[in-house]
C-alpha cells in the first residue's frame, strides 16, 4: 500500500493479489478533508483504461471531455477514455478500481467500444452486472481502507473462479505489451510482430481496448510525455516530450486532443488529486498513469 497526502487530499493505492493482476491495476481510495460546509477539490484525469468508482460518502461530479458536470451516482462505471474527465469532488471519500484490458474482456459483458469515453452508473446497464457487488464492500459508517481493499480483492477472486477466460486473453495480452513498447511506433509494426491483419487487430482492439489501434498508439505517446510532467511539474514541457514526437507543435496537437485544452493552460491549473495520485502510483507499481501499467 502506498499513500500520498497533499494539503486537502489523500491518495492510497492497494495492489490485487498475483492471480488478479492481469486484470486488474490497483485499487484506490481518494479522500478529500475540506471545511464542514464548503468547498470542493477540482482535477482533470487524463485518458485511462475503464475504471469502477464507488462513493464512500461525499459529494462529487464528472464528466469527460466538455461536456457538463453531472452528479456522480454511488458506483460509477466508466469505459476506456480518450479524452480528459473533469470532476469535482466535496468532503468525503471515493474508491476506484482500475480494468485492464484482459480484465474488461473477463468481467465486462459488453465490448469495450460501447463503452468508450462515457460513463453511467453501474446498475443501470447489465454489462456491469457481475460488478455491481463490489458497492457492498464499502463500509461508508466504519470505513476501513485496508479491510475494504481485502473485499474487493477477495469479490474479485471469486468472481474470476467463476468468469470464463476470454478466448482473444492471449491475443489481448500480446497487443497490450505491444502498446507498452515505446519502439512500436505505427499500426503496420504492430500489425507485423502480432501477426495479424490490420482489419484483424482493428477489431480486437475496437472490443477489448476501446479504441482503434492508430488512436492508442497515439494516446500511449502522449501519455508517456504527461507522466513526466505529473512527477516534476517543474520541468518544460519540452523536456518531457516522448521520443516519437517531431517537435513541440506536434505534442500541443496531441495535447489539445486528449486534454481538450493547451499545455499551458493545463499546466496553470491546480492539480491536487493527479499529483498526489501520481506520486503514490509511482511509488505503488512504478508507474504514474494507469495507462502506462503493465499487463
Amino acid at each position: 500500500m502506498q499513500r500520498a497526502i497533499g494539503d486537502a487530499v489523500s491518495v492510497r493505492f492497494f495492489m490485487p493479489s498475483p492471480p488478479l493482476a492481469p486484470y486488474i491495476t490497483t485499487y484506490y481510495l481518494v479522500e478529500a478533508r475540506l471545511p464542514y460546509g464548503g468547498g470542493m477539490v477540482e482535477d482533470w484525469l487524463h485518458p485511462e483504461w475503464g475504471n469502477l468508482r464507488i462513493s464512500g460518502g461525499g459529494q462529487w461530479q464528472a464528466a469527460i471531455g466538455a461536456a457538463p458536470l453531472t452528479d456522480g451516482p454511488r458506483m460509477i462505471a466508466s469505459g476506456p477514455t480518450s479524452l480528459c474527465t473533469h470532476f469535482t469532488m466535496g468532503h468525503g471519500r471515493c474508491w476506484g478500481i482500475g480494468l485492464l484490458p484482459a480484465g474488461w474482456a473477463r468481467f465486462i459483458d459488453a465490448p469495450a467500444d460501447a463503452h468508450s469515453d462515457s460513463f453511467c452508473d453501474a446498475f443501470s446497464t447489465k454489462d456491469f452486472a457481475a460488478l455491481t457487488g463490489l458497492a457492498a464492500c464499502v463500509d461508508a459508517n466504519r470505513p476501513d481502507a485496508a479491510a475494504e481493499a481485502a473485499r474487493f480483492d477477495a469479490y474479485l477472486c471469486d468472481l474470476l473462479g467463476q468468469r470464463p477466460q476470454s478466448p482473444a486473453e492471449q491475443r489481448i495480452q500480446q497487443a497490450h505489451a505491444m502498446l507498452m513498447n515505446k519502439d512500436v511506433a505505427t499500426v503496420g509494426e504492430m500489425s507485423e510482430q502480432l501477426a495479424m491483419s490490420p482489419r484483424s487487430l482493428e477489431r480486437l482492439s475496437l472490443r477489448a481496448f476501446g479504441f482503434a489501434p492508430k488512436l492508442l498508439l497515439r494516446r500511449q505517446r502522449f501519455m508517456r510525455s504527461l507522466a513526466q510532467f505529473m512527477l516534476d511539474p517543474s520541468l518544460a514541457w519540452i523536456r518531457t516530450l516522448d521520443c516519437h514526437y517531431v517537435d513541440q507543435a506536434h505534442f500541443v496537437r496531441d495535447f489539445k486532443r486528449f486534454m481538450t485544452m493547451s499545455p499551458s493552460a493545463y499546466a496553470a491549473l491546480d492539480h491536487p488529486v493527479l499529483r498526489a495520485a501520481a506520486r503514490a502510483r509511482a511509488a505503488a507499481t512504478g508507474q504514474a498513469v494507469q495507462v502506462l501499467h503493465r499487463p
